[in-house]
């Protein structure tokens, strides 16, 4: 078994890290502050090759493999979550689809602004009645001569409704099928359509400084030329999405985990109490040393899940299973992070407390905890 790092993938790590410290970390508790989406910032993660890294320099991507992909979301992830989840949304949930279940016209006319960080898209699968039973969907699409009606509504959309926003690609029912059951496909609505209407969500507890949207759809009409793939796959190619998603979410909680963890080590050199570092004590040196032991086990088990996708090999159970354990390690870690910092680790200026906010979305998003053990449990034969 081989754990080193490729020269290729070791000079991501570093260029990633670098531009995260240099350009994100100034300015991340004043854009979580103010809730507000940076257009400027997020170019510049374009502009240093964070969008399409997975998709093939045919359509202007890097062509690299799933795990150096997964590498520069953690090293984002380690300075701020909001910026994270703008790439890893942008990447396995807005290029993915079009990437792997879209025409070549389709690749050619959205992958390059989108590879490029010119423009991001959506991925509108949750609704308000439709969360883990993605099957409840009730947004609808019928065709009608040459185009498709598109009616209903999207919610928690990430990169659906700035500035940047091209379009999203919408999950709805186009049917029924012999069993009597839904038939789910796939539509590209591009941002300004007739009838669409993307609305920011403001007042979130986390992520506050990446951009969440309600999507509305009123009589869309949309070409034939729009649909993504064939009729009836949709809800295959939202599960394949989702199990990409899963490795990038799985990132997020890693990057986090380790960030928080930094900043407590420190912390604690730093920070003395009777006499000496409070390192020094047994109570806080024990969680430092939980920590960091637990990191080690998630960077080993989700890097596992990617040598796997990227070796062709079934993943899906591992996916599971690192988005669970890298999302709830962030949980313990921040919580004890905040903890070794004391009623410091409770004031805004001090980036611990965004870590421990910006965590509880990585046990909801892209499939619960209850979710994710579900999947495993099907996987060992429950």
């Amino acid at each position: 078994m081989n754990f080193d790092l490729t020269t290729e993938q070791k000079m991501i790590r570093k260029e990633v890290r670098k531009f995260s410290r240099t350009e994100i970390l100034p300015v991340a508790v004043e854009l979580d502050e103010k809730e507000e989406f940076s257009s400027d910032l997020t170019q510049k993660m374009g502009e240093i090759g964070l969008f399409g890294m997975f998709v093939s320099e045919e359509y202007e991507g890097q062509g690299l493999d799933y795990l150096s992909y997964i590498i520069a979301v953690e090293e984002v992830a380690r300075i701020d979550g909001s910026q994270a989840a703008t790439v890893a949304a942008g990447n396995s949930l807005g290029i993915g689809p079009i990437y792997y279940f879209g025409s070549d016209e389709q690749k050619k006319k959205y992958l390059p602004k989108l590879c490029s960080g010119e423009g991001l898209w959506g991925f509108g699968l949750t609704e308000q009645m439709a969360g883990s039973d993605a099957g409840g969907s009730k947004t609808t699409a019928v065709k009608d001569g040459n185009e498709w009606v598109i009616n209903g509504s999207k919610i928690f959309i990430t990169n659906a409704s700035c500035d940047l926003s091209m379009g999203v690609t919408v999950q709805a029912i186009t049917g029924n099928k012999d069993n009597g059951k839904p038939e789910y496909s796939c539509f590209l609505v591009e941002s300004g359509t007739r009838g669409f209407t993307a609305k920011t969500m403001h007042k979130k507890m986390m992520w506050r400084a990446s951009n969440t949207a309600e999507l509305y759809f009123d009589d869309v009409r949309i070409p034939e030329a729009n649909i993504l793939g064939q009729v009836g796959d949709g809800f295959h190619q939202m599960l394949k999405t989702l199990d990409g998603g899963r490795l990038s979410i799985g990132a997020m909680g890693l990057g986090g985990a380790q960030g928080a963890y930094e900043l407590a080590l420190k912390y604690a050199k730093d920070r003395k109490q009777f006499g000496q570092p409070i390192s020094k004590f047994q109570a806080i040196a024990f969680k430092l040393a939980d920590c960091a032991t637990e990191i080690e086990c998630g960077r080993n088990l989700l890097y596992k899940a990617c040598w796997l996708r990227s070796n062709k090999k079934p993943f899906e159970k591992e996916a599971a299973m690192g988005k669970l354990y890298c999302s709830e390690l962030m949980g313990r870690v921040a919580n004890h992070a905040v903890q070794i910092y004391g009623g410091h680790g409770l004031m805004k200026e001090n980036h611990v407390e965004r870590f421990y906010r910006d965590q509880k979305l990585l046990d909801i998003g892209e499939g619960t905890s209850e979710v994710q053990r579900i999947v495993i449990s099907r996987h060992i034969g429950c």
